[in-house]
């Protein structure tokens, strides 16, 4: 029997995928990683009943400084550097799909499992194992997973891929009587609960209030501000100031302390670079791709040509300008339904 190390954050889709792999005749062993103090999705001990009424062992893994380094730090140097991050990119590298997976191999495991919506399969074409979407169209989560070693695609199981609907998922929570089939999705970053991100950096980082000038990309002080890290790419509303036309923050000077704002047509660009790359579909792009982008998880994708410049960077050629690019963010490539791979939008 083989078997396969499942994370659990106490949700219906964790739960759900380890009553999936168990009917499919895995040995399943649930894990809870202990992120950062008093912010898990749920209790141990829920999660702990949840596997016992399932039949199966559970296990916490401790790694509140690995979480510390690779997600809090990271989420802390990004606004500090003017850049948005997307921490559960982070945390599915380093911990999901990294200590989870080491620990998986530890206890014997052949796979690991997460509650994703997303596939692996083997692929005759490409001659390797793939990252692809799952059914589920408005809960694929392909996007977040584009960082994931390709080396161990074929160990990872995502026993949610076939499911069109979530309303399914709870169904099969109803059918064996867990309290979980009610319980909301969580929304929220896992270590910021009350979605207050400005707060949390006021309180954990030396990142503070710090007024400066808004301005034009001429130079032209409209105003002021209360600290980069308050404002984003694309935002209008609250930068209290007046002009003949709207205007947009369009990009940020570290150095002078300034907001930049501009028209709305300076939100948009034609072409960007992402760096920090993991390609999953090639080992390199070899000519200019043609490739469907997404530059975040909520965003439409939009038709581009990618050409690889060096072995840490891609050049992104939009077919048409997209607006409110933002630095920080991870823009992911897709064939069809394939994940190529993917990297983080350097600064303009």
């Amino acid at each position: 029997m083989k078997k396969v190390l499942l994370g659990m954050s106490g949700g219906v889709d964790s739960t759900v995928s380890a009553i999936l792999l168990k009917q499919a005749g895995y040995e399943v062993i649930g894990t809870t990683l202990n992120l950062f103090p008093n912010v898990n999705c749920c209790s141990y001990i829920e999660v702990k009943d949840i596997c016992k009424k399932i039949g199966i062992d559970h296990y916490i893994l401790e790694v509140k400084d690995e979480f510390k380094k690779h997600v809090i730090d990271d989420f802390i140097n990004c606004y500090s550097n003017c850049k948005t991050p997307n921490p559960c990119i982070e945390c599915n590298k380093y911990l999901k799909f990294g200590l989870m997976y080491e620990k998986a191999k530890e206890l014997g495991c052949d796979y690991i499992a997460t509650g994703h919506y997303a596939k692996t399969e083997y692929s005759e074409k490409y001659n390797r194992w793939i990252l692809k979407k799952s059914k589920n169209n408005k809960k694929d989560q392909s996007y977040v997973l584009w960082n994931t070693p390709k080396e161990i695609l074929e160990h990872i199981i995502f026993p949610l891929s076939e499911f069109e609907s979530k309303d399914e998922i709870r169904e099969i929570a109803k059918e064996h009587n867990l309290s979980v089939a009610s319980k909301p999705d969580s929304e929220d970053i896992c270590f910021i609960p009350d979605g207050n991100y400005k707060k949390f950096l006021e309180e954990n980082s030396d990142i503070k209030p710090k007024e400066g000038n808004i301005v034009l990309s001429t130079g032209e002080v409209l105003g002021k501000h209360t600290g980069l890290y308050n404002y984003t790419i694309g935002q209008r509303k609250g930068l209290g100031i007046s002009y003949k036309e709207p205007l947009f923050v369009i990009g940020f000077n570290k150095d002078r302390n300034e907001v930049i704002v501009g028209t709305e047509k300076e939100i948009y660009k034609d072409e960007i670079i992402i760096n920090d790359i993991n390609l999953l579909l090639f080992d390199k792009i070899e000519n200019d791709l043609d490739v469907k982008v997404k530059t975040r998880y909520s965003t439409k994708e939009a038709s581009a040509k990618a050409a690889q410049l060096n072995d840490n960077e891609i050049k992104i050629v939009f077919d048409e300008p997209q607006a409110r690019i933002t630095p920080g963010q991870s823009l992911v490539m897709y064939i069809d339904d394939i994940v190529v791979g993917g990297g983080k939008i350097k600064l303009f």
